[in-house]
């Protein structure tokens, strides 16, 4: 396993995920917020992150959660282990919930610097999670229903799941 994508809606643990599998394996970890982001909520150009995602997908080496779908075909194709992790919207809002209010005013350590997590934004992210749920869902099942045999697909919808896989994840050689 060098080359790992993680995918799954606001709030389902993608962040997380990553940066627990990032200790496990020692694969280097590359969240899209930073790409997404430049300092100060400052969203980069469409053509500019596409070009930050195909750099991080050229490596030999990554573990690499989030969105940006224009490049997910590349990624995919890069991927030697897909996981989606798909888990409740009354979960998912939740969590966006509780981390916006335990990070209030502080950046997350999956965002650039300068981003603070501000409950004013709140609302706008969760109109666009109950807009984008069903669609955005419906991509992702797309995207591991055509995933290339040399990939692994691992599909995580419970706590349980997360916690069986990481122990069941070795070193990266």
């Amino acid at each position: 396993m060098q080359r790992v994508m993680i995918v799954g809606q606001p709030g389902s643990g993608k962040s997380t995920l990553a940066r627990k599998l990032g200790e496990h394996t020692g694969l280097p970890v590359v969240h899209i917020d930073t790409i997404h982001w430049l300092p100060g909520w400052v969203e980069r150009t469409r053509d500019e992150k596409t070009r930050l995602c195909r750099e991080v997908e050229a490596r030999d080496r990554w573990i690499f959660e989030g969105g940006h779908s224009a490049t997910w075909d590349n990624r995919l194709s890069r991927a030697d282990l897909l996981i989606w992790i798909d888990r409740s919207a009354t979960l998912r809002f939740w969590r966006v919930l509780l981390r916006t209010l335990l990070k209030h005013g502080r950046s997350r350590p999956d965002l650039p610097e300068n981003c603070p997590e501000r409950l004013a934004n709140l609302p706008e992210f969760f109109r666009f999670m109950w807009r984008t749920k069903k669609s955005a869902r419906a991509k992702m099942e797309q995207l591991v229903a055509t995933a290339p045999s040399a990939c692994s697909v691992v599909c995580l919808r419970s706590n349980r799941d997360t916690r069986i896989f990481l122990a069941n994840i070795g070193s990266v050689d």
